[in-house]
């Protein structure tokens, strides 16, 4: 995982935990042999590659809200 694109996502994204599972999930997709939303002509770590999508904005998040009960 290259450090300077962990400190962009870091500020895209400030919650680490929120972040973690992000690139955690996109890699695996990735992985799995979903196309990258990037183009890269160098070669990337699946997990850098999900970095560079959340610091593009090409992967957004919207964080759950529980309902109030009354």
């Amino acid at each position: 995982m290259k450090e300077e694109l962990l400190k962009d996502a870091c500020r895209v994204i400030p919650d680490p935990n929120v972040l973690i599972n992000m690139v955690s999930r996109r890699a695996k997709q990735l992985r799995q042999g979903h196309k990258p939303l990037i183009e890269s002509l160098e070669k990337l770590e699946p997990e850098d590659i999900a970095m560079r999508e959340i610091i593009e904005g090409k992967i957004d998040y919207q964080l759950y809200e529980e309902e109030e009960s009354i």
